[in-house]
């Protein structure tokens, strides 16, 4: 839904408002720990839970967009960006891992997402993989090792319930069927961690053509059950750096003339 002038109805963006790199946190509030590593940046929206702001990093354009809690909220987030001209998105956010070697504070890369919540469900069918681009998990591991901050990459489990979904307790000890197994069946499928937007962000990127990765800061380890709101913005500094990082594997990638980005355009 855009006016005229191509203003998109939730986000309040416009053509020319945005670089064609995103990073999407999901607080308002987090567009700023975003932008704190920025050289500089203006803030261009803002419009229910949707903030924007456009800047540049180490001489890269780049943006940043919050989406809110949860695929629904998300998804707007990527298909009104990407009618303004957004090609890559970089969900930056917070997780809950599941295996007791993944510290609080340490980062998860999505190589790939469980597709449990159901936003993505209503675009395509449910064996449709949630993938992240190979770029992009290249440039937010780099990112990660340049910054010295302790990372795991792998599959993530994206739920629409932060409660039942995740196989927490609701009001009154309410247990959710399967929320005894749950944590115990997601190991055994060396899913990493739990958060609530990549699958949907994955999914919408490789249905258009575009490309999408996630990075988040672990807050909480569900296994030894310890929790520490630690490290916010390592996943702000890793997903900006890797925005930069992109920037300069796709000159790499247009001079050689390649079709992808591969390790042979090494930087």
């Amino acid at each position: 839904m855009t006016d005229d002038s191509g203003q998109q109805y939730h986000l309040d963006v416009a053509p020319g408002d945005v670089a064609e790199t995103v990073l999407l946190p999901g607080d308002p509030d987090r567009v700023d720990v975003v932008t704190d590593h920025w050289d500089e940046a203006e803030r261009v929206a803002s419009h229910r839970e949707y903030r924007t702001a456009t800047g540049t990093y180490e001489g890269a354009p780049l943006s940043v967009t919050s989406t809110g809690i949860g695929s629904p909220s998300a998804s707007i987030a990527v298909e009104e960006l990407a009618r303004v001209g957004a090609e890559t998105f970089l969900r930056v956010g917070s997780c809950g891992a599941i295996h007791p070697e993944i510290g609080v504070g340490d980062l998860v890369i999505t190589t790939g997402a469980v597709r449990g919540e159901g936003t993505s469900e209503e675009y395509v069918r449910e064996e449709y993989p949630a993938v992240a681009d190979h770029a992009v998990v290249s440039a937010l591991i780099a990112a990660a090792e340049r910054l010295g901050y302790d990372y795991h990459c792998g599959v993530t489990l994206s739920t629409d319930s932060f409660y039942a979904g995740q196989a927490r307790p609701g009001f009154e000890g309410f247990e959710a069927a399967g929320s005894e197994t749950l944590l115990d069946d997601l190991r055994t499928a060396n899913v990493k961690n739990i958060e609530m937007e990549a699958s949907a962000v994955l999914t919408l990127a490789n249905l258009y053509g575009l490309r999408a990765g996630a990075v988040c800061t672990v807050f909480a380890n569900r296994t030894t059950g310890e929790f520490r709101t630690e490290g916010e913005g390592r996943a702000a500094a890793v997903g900006s750096l890797a925005a930069a990082l992109l920037h300069e594997m796709d000159g790499r990638r247009e001079e050689a003339d390649a079709g992808a980005w591969h390790a042979g355009l090494s930087l």
